[in-house]
């Protein structure tokens, strides 16, 4: 019983993490952070945890010295004394809960509202678009786009080398705007430890500086209907040259122009050709 809840636990744990972004137990890379804003998000991520294991000690403490210290004793023949209330615990009982929430919403504040800024220039815009069931990527300053359809046989060796990649530069500013072009979709890179939402009709919108040049995996990470699974693209970040050269080889294969949010669910799919925006 004691193995079994022991694996139990590992399993549990080890479920939420990814093996693809991990030193040791914390998240990223050996050789130094994925994008400007992953160090942050992991410092606020392992405080969050610590706080919450002193907190977890704290009451398992009191719980098991109220157990132990009053317990009834085998010879005794009453209860032990019944306090009602005690005035200056009550007090603490406010006063903590409130002191706690306060300084985590501090930093959480702190740390959320510099990963959300989008007041800086950025270098260069990319627009996603989730489809059901894969990704356009529409480069607005170079107008060339890419386009994705989904994964039929995910564990197919070979299979990544096929699905759609946004390329980013790397030591560039690059904001991304996400759009949904049927149902609501959201746009996660495990190694950037982020993630936002992607919904029909509203923009959403984030900046990002990538650090380290590597390709990284991507995927929806909200439930979008049956092939939800399959929905996955690649993120690579090279030098800007290398950038430059996946523009012009978009551009050689007569990507260009931008693709509309407008264009239908076939269309979407990669089952007819996608019509770029201003062509038709």
């Amino acid at each position: 019983m004691r193995l079994t809840a022991l694996v139990g636990s590992v399993a549990l744990l080890a479920s939420g993490c990814s093996a693809e972004a991990q030193r040791g137990y914390l998240p990223g890379y050996e050789d130094g952070p994925v994008t400007n804003m992953t160090e942050r998000i992991t410092s606020l991520w392992t405080g969050s945890w610590i706080a919450a294991l002193l907190v977890g000690l704290i009451t398992w403490g009191l719980i098991l010295w109220c157990v132990v210290v009053y317990r009834k004793r085998r010879d005794d023949e009453t209860l032990p004394v019944q306090i009602r209330y005690h005035v200056p615990l009550e007090i603490m009982y406010v006063i903590l809960p409130i002191l706690m929430i306060g300084v985590l919403f501090f930093y959480t504040e702190r740390d959320m509202s510099a990963i959300e800024d989008i007041s800086a220039e950025p270098d260069l815009t990319v627009q996603v678009i989730g489809k059901q069931w894969s990704w356009d990527f529409n480069y607005v300053d170079d107008d060339v786009y890419e386009t994705g359809v989904h994964v039929d046989d995910i564990g197919v060796e070979g299979v990544s080398e096929t699905l759609p990649t946004l390329y980013l530069p790397v030591d560039e500013r690059v904001e991304i705007q996400l759009e949904a072009r049927d149902v609501i979709h959201s746009f996660w890179v495990p190694a950037f430890l982020y993630k936002k939402d992607m919904i029909p009709g509203r923009s959403n919108v984030f900046q990002i500086v990538p650090l380290r040049e590597g390709t990284y995996a991507g995927k929806c990470a909200e439930l979008c209907g049956e092939h939800h699974s399959g929905m996955l693209f690649n993120v690579t970040v090279l030098p800007r040259a290398e950038y430059d050269a996946q523009m012009d080889l978009l551009r050689e294969r007569g990507q260009t122009g931008q693709l509309g949010v407008e264009l239908n669910r076939l269309q979407s799919r990669g089952d007819d050709q996608a019509i770029p925006s201003g062509e038709g």
